[in-house]
């Protein structure tokens, strides 16, 4: 069949689609009606030439896969960090967290009384005076909201 769409003139052959008679059937306003289902039902996908940043391809058709090969990682080298390293980042971390939530709570006290003051310049105070018993729970609980 010759089609024109804005004035370019191509063949189409539409797909064949090979049809069986269904069970369901009934009359409408006095015409029987019967439907009918595909056997198969046709996936087509267009083919087209495309190019994309200077370089030409096909739509439709699979590209060659390139068979793998298996080749076995190379182990991985660790740097052998030891566990009093591991321990001593922990702790200046958990101190460096209290630090910063002391220092949140200074701020906020110092909000609700009107000083117009930097509470970080306060930390050499602050700083000895949580008791080694209140260390290790004075975390910030999990369901803390501040």
């Amino acid at each position: 069949m010759k089609l024109t769409y804005r004035g370019v003139t191509y063949d189409y052959n539409p797909p064949v689609v090979e049809m069986e008679p269904s069970k369901i059937q009934g009359k409408y306003r006095g015409l029987e009606w019967r439907f009918r289902n595909p056997k198969r039902v046709p996936v087509l996908q267009p083919t087209l030439d495309l190019k994309y940043r200077g370089v030409s391809y096909r739509t439709g058709t699979p590209a060659p896969v390139a068979e793998r090969s298996h080749v076995q990682p190379a182990p991985v080298q660790t740097t052998g960090v030891s566990v009093n390293d591991l321990a001593r980042s922990l702790l200046v971390k958990h101190h460096k967290d209290v630090k910063l939530r002391q220092q949140t709570l200074l701020g906020r006290a110092f909000a609700e009384v009107g000083l117009n003051a930097d509470p970080s310049k306060y930390w050499a105070p602050i700083q000895g005076k949580i008791s080694s018993a209140n260390w290790l729970s004075y975390d910030r609980s999990h369901v803390a909201m501040s």
